[in-house]
């Protein structure tokens, strides 16, 4: 798949992206780079005229953003770099963007999310693959450790720099790298590496991700609420809402229906829930909406799209009439 179709690469010019880079040479994997420039520290803009050496040498188009945060932190950043990454992902129709998290990145994460109290879904991240709604993720790395890449650095002799704010172990990631994961890993990476392909496995085969989506409408047949729920939460994250278990509860409370943050409204007839952006608009097509049961707090948002595209209604029902068979 990968060699046939169109990948970008984050680069980043550390560790694990460098040691990538000449991973998909090797393989003869095709794509392209994206590098983001924080300017937080002294080697950034080296970072980045490596990033334009290397793309110069093997011949790879490359995307820069500079993204200069007024208090930085790791979501705002992380939010930041991923609008970029889609930003160039639409406009020059790239299919797969490749990341270069590894298996100890997997590990510190699970053990953030242990000490936190977190489900199956939240404890496996960063699968090998991913798909989003308009391109795939992929993780080479991601069954491989980090010393198993620093060597294969060191034997193709590939220069690459250090992040020196990953020793500081005031960001929790780094107090669970230096305190708890980095001596595991290296007592029982076999282990490891198996029993994160068997909870891979074990999520596909628990988490069911199965759901109709028009544009940012989406809905499901009702199962039981405690998988609806899960459902639920993945489509807000989908969404841009990370709800709380407040605002879950509430969703339950309500036999989900109810409006979250202001923003979006879920809702529910006999068979089935719906998601999408909450819209207040007066209802012309009321009879259209009743007939085939579209709960009242979403129908401002279907209203609107039929409304502004025609083309919405005929896969609207083409949708509901699958779903519903």
């Amino acid at each position: 798949m990968e060699k046939s179709s169109k990948n970008l690469l984050a680069f980043s010019a550390g560790v694990d992206s460098t040691a990538l880079f000449f991973y998909l040479l090797e393989k003869n994997i095709p794509f392209d780079i994206a590098i983001v420039n924080y300017h937080t520290r002294p080697n950034s803009q080296k970072e980045v005229e490596y990033a334009k050496e290397l793309a110069k040498k093997y011949g790879k188009k490359i995307f820069i953003k500079s993204c200069i945060l007024e208090k930085f932190s790791e979501k705002k950043a992380r939010d930041c770099r991923y609008k970029f990454f889609e930003e160039i992902i639409k406009k020059e129709n790239y299919s797969t963007l490749i990341l270069a998290h590894q298996l100890n990145d997997r590990f510190e994460w699970f053990l953030m999310q242990l000490s936190k109290g977190a489900g199956l879904k939240e404890l496996i991240a960063m699968n090998e693959y991913e798909k989003r709604d308009f391109y795939t993720i992929w993780r080479p790395f991601a069954f491989t450790t980090r010393d198993e890449i620093e060597n294969f650095l060191k034997e193709k002799k590939v220069k690459y720099f250090i992040d020196e704010s990953n020793f500081d172990t005031k960001y929790k990631r780094n107090y669970f790298r230096h305190k708890f994961s980095n001596e595991f890993i290296k007592e029982f990476k076999i282990g490891l590496k198996k029993s994160f392909k068997f909870l891979e496995e074990d999520k596909k085969l628990l988490i069911d991700e199965e759901w109709q989506q028009i544009k940012k409408l989406f809905f499901f047949k009702k199962s039981i609420p405690k998988k609806d729920i899960k459902k639920i939460d993945l489509i807000l994250k989908k969404l841009g809402i990370l709800p709380t278990k407040a605002q879950k509860d509430e969703i339950l409370k309500t036999n989900f229906s109810c409006v979250i943050q202001g923003k979006i409204a879920i809702d529910s007839n006999e068979k089935e829930i719906f998601i999408s952006p909450y819209v207040k608009i007066p209802l012309t097509k009321k009879e259209f909406l009743r007939i085939n049961k579209i709960p009242p707090k979403v129908r401002g948002y279907i209203q609107k799209e039929i409304l502004c595209h025609t083309s919405f209604t005929e896969t609207f029902m083409d949708a509901l009439k699958n779903g519903r068979n």
